[in-house]
């Protein structure tokens, strides 16, 4: 607890310190940025299955579809579950797009 007998400045610096201390216990998340229109990877895909192109993320959400299911047909994953394709392969189709 902080003392009683503090200044300003003194409670401002407990408080801080108090709440980086907190901060350090969360463990957090970086997600990849991923932008609509690229092409991305689920983290466990088989390397025979192509990558799916992004619609949006919104919340944690992603939506995804395959050029071969039309463009009315998406997937709705967990965006963590998502990296961004690299390769010759992901280029060339990210070039195709109408």
């Amino acid at each position: 607890m902080m003392p009683s007998s503090t200044t300003t400045a003194e409670s401002e610096h407990y408080s801080h310190s108090s709440r980086c201390r907190t901060h350090s216990r969360i463990p957090s998340t970086v997600l990849e940025l991923l932008r609509p229109g690229s092409f991305v990877k689920l983290r466990n895909q088989p390397a025979d299955l192509p990558p799916f192109q992004l619609i949006q993320c919104r919340g944690g959400r992603c939506w995804v579809r395959q050029q071969a299911w039309g463009p009315l047909v998406q997937w709705e994953v967990a965006h963590k579950q998502l990296v961004a394709a690299e390769g010759r392969r992901a280029r060339s189709q990210n070039a195709t797009i109408p």
